[in-house]
């Protein structure tokens, strides 16, 4: 996959669209995302773990590529959300409903900062892949431009403050609600319990939406916080 500026342009312009066309946005980044993932491992006959894969778009992408997959949601509407659930089942990212090591690859894109204990999700991930597997973990974190996710740009003057100017200005509180359903995670927290993870090695961090040559702003304190916007952490099972 080619991490150019043209690839992220695309996808941004994407994004633009998630709240009036979701499915074309989500059609979209899973197809980019089993692109990426490609780069590090076969998919083919690859046993993947979506873990709040809710209606199935990252799944459809990595089936289409090879993979028998299958999505973890603790949202029964949301393993629905495309009609009939395929594969899905219904389970807590935090107390995943699977046996050790049963997995090749396991997978989450945006899960990690819905959660209330990140790192023990974390931890559920790596515990569920066979040792030489891979683990994918995609989470935007709080200080990002998006960190709010709807509420945003006011979360930088603090969750609550945004949660209430949202519900001011459309009538409705928000889907994520700061501390309830959206909870504050950095790039910094995530390469700590990278390193400190007995049980993987951190293969690749870097910044999802960005170009190729972002990678280096995953090194520097602070201003990463800001500008990684979607912070990937790719980990290799070593025991």
């Amino acid at each position: 996959m080619r991490a150019d500026l043209a690839r992220s342009i695309r996808l941004f312009r994407a994004f633009r669209s998630e709240q009036t066309t979701p499915d074309a946005y989500y059609t979209t980044l899973a197809a980019d995302t089993a692109a990426q993932l490609l780069d590090y491992v076969s998919l083919a006959d690859a046993t993947v773990l979506d873990v709040g894969g809710g209606p199935g778009y990252f799944a459809d992408a990595f089936r289409r590529v090879g993979a028998r997959c299958v999505c973890v949601d603790v949202d029964a509407g949301e393993l629905t959300g495309q009609g009939a659930p395929g594969g899905g089942v219904l389970g807590s990212a935090l107390d995943l409903p699977l046996a050790d090591a049963s997995v090749d690859v396991c997978f989450s894109s945006n899960v990690l900062e819905h959660v209330p204990d990140p790192w023990r999700m974390a931890a559920e991930m790596a515990r569920v892949t066979r040792k030489g597997g891979l683990i994918f973990l995609a989470y935007t974190n709080w200080l990002s431009p998006w960190g709010g996710h709807e509420t945003s740009p006011w979360h930088y003057l603090g969750g609550e403050h945004a949660a209430r100017r949202y519900a001011r200005v459309h009538g409705k509180p928000p889907k994520n609600r700061y501390r309830r359903s959206l909870f504050p995670v950095s790039v910094a927290q995530g390469l700590r319990w990278a390193a400190s993870a007995q049980d993987v090695e951190l293969v690749d961090a870097f910044p999802r939406y960005l170009p190729w040559w972002c990678r280096l702003l995953v090194k520097v304190p602070v201003v990463r916080e800001f500008v990684t916007w979607n912070l990937v952490l790719v980990l290799r099972k070593i025991r």
